[in-house]
């Protein structure tokens, strides 16, 4: 055996029981298209004044995310960084899920807040799965232009109050 061979099943061997922690439940900063761009793929910040208490946001293209995910449940506090003109509204990284799965939304990130770490779980936050079908065949290009390549319309998401929306 070669020692490259040797080193390469050491490595392996090795990293056999690394794990790599999920970004699921990090905190990002919520982004929307921006309404200036040229290539309909730069994002701008959220700020408050986007926000409805009431109402779940989910954020497609935030670079903070594994997935590009961010969402902030309906009826939780809003959380904020930065200050004045630059004030950007932050939600929590998810990533789509199956309802079926007990592990498809399990937090691992240590930057992970409690209230989001204990009520996580899969749930729909989109159109329901016939509605979201139905646009995708019908009008793929708005289909396109507001939900990207989402197949499902469940993602990991902290069980908040209110209603799913934006």
């Amino acid at each position: 055996m070669s020692a490259r061979l040797a080193l390469l099943l050491g490595a392996a061997l090795l990293c056999g029981g690394c794990e790599v922690p999920s970004d699921t439940g990090k905190p990002c900063v919520l982004v929307k298209k921006d309404p200036k761009g040229t290539t309909g793929l730069e994002a701008i910040p959220v700020s408050p004044n986007d926000i409805r208490f009431n109402e779940d946001f989910i954020s497609f293209g935030s670079v903070d995310c594994e997935e590009l995910v961010c969402v902030r449940t309906a009826g939780t506090e809003l959380k904020t960084t930065g200050e004045g003109d630059a004030l950007q509204v932050l939600g929590y990284c998810s990533a789509p899920c199956n309802l079926d799965s007990a592990t498809d939304c399990s937090v691992t990130h240590p930057s992970t807040v409690d209230d989001v770490k204990q009520t996580l779980g899969c749930r729909p936050l989109l159109l329901d799965e016939t509605a979201l079908s139905d646009l995708k065949k019908n009008d793929p290009v708005t289909f396109e232009e507001y939900f990207g390549r989402t197949e499902s319309p469940n993602f990991c998401a902290s069980k908040g109050v209110g209603t799913t929306g934006s």
